[in-house]
């Protein structure tokens, strides 16, 4: 977590998803909610961490961050994440 603080001003990252509630398949994607420190939120910082996560882990990333959810699953988004840092 250091490293995403350091690089990519992220403040707290968490799972979600079929990962998250151990229901993923060799085709799920990792479902991560990210948010970044204040004034941080930059497309350079959102898109380095998302190729960095995927090149690294070898799975196709869907980064979001809280204000980007939809308002119909950000109930239920914001309920089973679980936070790494």
């Amino acid at each position: 977590m250091k490293h995403f603080r350091e690089e990519y001003k992220v403040k707290r990252l968490g799972i979600f998803g079929s990962v998250a509630r151990n229901e993923s398949t060799g085709e799920s994607d990792l479902d991560l909610l990210v948010e970044f420190e204040e004034g941080e939120a930059t497309f350079d910082h959102y898109m380095d961490l998302k190729f960095y996560i995927e090149d690294n882990l070898e799975i196709k990333v869907d980064l979001v961050t809280k204000a980007a959810l939809r308002k119909e699953y950000r109930d239920q988004v914001l309920e089973e994440t679980i936070y790494v840092g």
